[in-house]
C-alpha cells in the first residue's frame, strides 16, 4: 500500500455516510481471469455494469497529495465522482463489485449501506496490489456500509473475490482456483444458500464461456463483443439472439438497465503498470461502440467523459438514443420486451451487426496505441 496514512475512524465514517447518497441499485454479472487464459498472458477483469442510473461517464483523476492517479467510470449525477464503479490505477490495481443479497445478517439501516462505490474510489487512490486491498478492508471501520463481491487484478497478475459484508469478508483468490477464472454475479457462494440473484446469468456466463476457457483463448472483446450482446438463456437452452422478433427482457447478461461492459486489461509481471488498458462499451452493451482508456494525459476519449449539461457522456447519450430503438414500444408491458430486429436482422443493418466490426477495429487501434505509449514510457 501506498504510504498515506489512512484517516482515523470518525472522519473515515463521516466521509463514508456523506458519500453515500449516490448509489443505484446494483446488479452486474463479472469475471476474474487469469492470464492462463487469455491470448497474451494479462488478466483480465470484467464487469458488465447493471443499474438504476442509465447516464454514465468516465473519468481522469491525476495523482494528488500523496494519493494515486485513477480512472473509473462514474454516475452522471454523482457530480463529486463519490463513488467509482469500475476502475484502474497508475500502479495497475484494478476494482469492481457485483452487489450480493445473502450476505449480511445484521441491522445496519439502509441509510448506512450502499457505500461499494465509496469504498473502490477509495482503494483507487491508494492500494497497490490485491494484497493492500485486504489489508484496506481490514483496516476500514465497521461496519463497512456493503453487500457485495468485490473483484481485484493487480500488476503482478494476482486476483481475487472479496465476498464482504459489514463486519467481515471471505477472499477466493484466482491463483487457488484450478480452472483460471473466477465469476460472479448477485449472490455470494459464502453466503445463505439460494437466496440472492443472478443464477441465471451466472449459468449463462459460465456457458457462453466454456469454449473460450478451453481453448484458453479469451480476450476482452470476448466481454464487450460477445457476451455481452448475446441473448442465451440457460435456463431454457436457448440463444434468442437471432431468434424471433419479440422477445422478454429477462435473465439474459445484456438487460434494459445494462449501463456498460467493461473490462480492465492487466499488464505482465515486470510490465510498465500505466499501460493497464480499461475497454468499455459505454451505455447499453448490445447498441455501444468500444473504446480504450489509459492513465495520462488524453487517456480517456472526450465523448466518454461528462462533458453534457447533465454531466453526462455524449456516447452515453448517443446510445441511451439507440437504446430507447430497442424498446420502443412503451404501451402496457411492452417496454418489457426486446424488439431483437434492432439489433440482429436478415438485412444485417442491425446495431449488433454494424458496431461489432468497428469495435474490432478500435482494439486494432487501441493496441497500436498502447505500444506507442510503451515506446514513450521507454524513453
Amino acid at each position: 500500500m501506498t504510504a498515506t496514512r489512512l484517516p482515523r475512524t470518525k472522519r473515515l465514517t463521516a466521509l463514508l455516510m456523506m458519500l453515500a447518497a449516490f448509489v443505484a441499485g446494483q446488479a452486474c454479472t463479472s469475471a476474474v481471469v487469469s492470464g492462463r487464459l487469455t491470448v497474451d498472458g494479462r488478466p483480465l477483469l470484467w464487469k458488465h455494469r447493471d443499474t438504476g442510473c442509465q447516464d454514465n461517464r468516465v473519468e481522469r483523476h491525476p495523482a494528488h497529495d500523496g494519493l494515486l492517479e485513477f480512472v473509473a467510470l462514474f454516475d452522471a449525477r454523482d457530480t463529486r465522482d463519490t463513488a467509482a464503479w469500475t476502475g484502474f490505477n497508475e500502479r495497475g490495481f484494478a476494482i469492481m463489485n457485483t452487489a450480493s443479497y445473502n450476505l449480511n445478517h445484521d441491522t445496519v439501516s439502509a441509510r448506512d449501506m450502499d457505500r461499494e462505490g465509496v469504498v473502490m474510489r477509495y482503494a483507487l487512490e491508494r492500494c497497490t496490489t490485491v494484497d493492500d486491498f485486504e489489508r484496506l478492508l481490514n483496516q476500514l471501520p465497521k461496519p463497512l456500509g456493503v453487500e457485495t463481491n468485490f473483484g481485484v487484478i493487480d500488476a503482478q497478475g494476482h486476483g481475487a473475490y472479496f465476498e464482504t459484508g459489514n463486519y467481515s469478508y471471505v477472499k477466493y483468490d484466482l491463483a487457488d482456483e484450478p480452472s483460471g477464472i473466477l465469476t460472479r454475479t448477485n449472490y455470494s457462494l459464502s453466503g445463505r444458500p439460494d437466496e440472492g440473484g443472478g443464477y441465471i446469468r451466472h449459468e449463462n456466463e459460465k456457458q457462453l464461456l466454456a469454449p473460450y476457457i478451453e481453448a484458453r483463448n479469451i480476450t476482452p472483446a470476448v466481454f464487450t463483443e460477445v457476451i455481452s450482446r448475446t441473448f442465451f438463456h440457460s435456463l431454457q437452452g436457448q440463444d434468442f439472439t437471432h431468434s424471433e422478433r419479440w422477445v422478454v427482457d429477462q435473465d439474459y447478461i445484456p438487460r434494459a438497465i445494462s449501463t456498460a461492459s467493461v473490462v480492465v486489461e492487466g499488464v505482465l509481471p515486470g510490465e510498465n503498470p500505466r499501460l493497464t488498458t480499461m475497454w468499455i462499451a459505454l451505455g447499453y452493451p448490445p447498441c455501444a461502440e468500444t473504446f480504450a482508456c489509459w492513465v495520462g494525459d488524453g487517456g480517456v476519449p472526450l465523448e466518454l467523459t461528462g462533458t453534457t449539461a447533465n454531466h453526462c457522456a455524449v456516447q452515453c447519450d448517443r446510445v441511451n438514443k439507440r437504446e430507447a430503438e430497442v424498446f420502443h414500444n412503451r404501451r402496457g408491458n411492452g417496454k418489457l420486451y426486446i424488439d431483437m430486429s434492432k439489433l440482429y436482422n436478415s438485412q444485417g443493418t442491425g446495431y449488433c451487426q454494424t458496431l461489432v466490426p468497428r469495435n474490432m477495429e478500435a482494439y486494432r487501434q487501441g493496441a497500436a496505441e498502447r505500444e506507442r505509449r510503451r515506446a514513450l514510457l521507454n524513453k
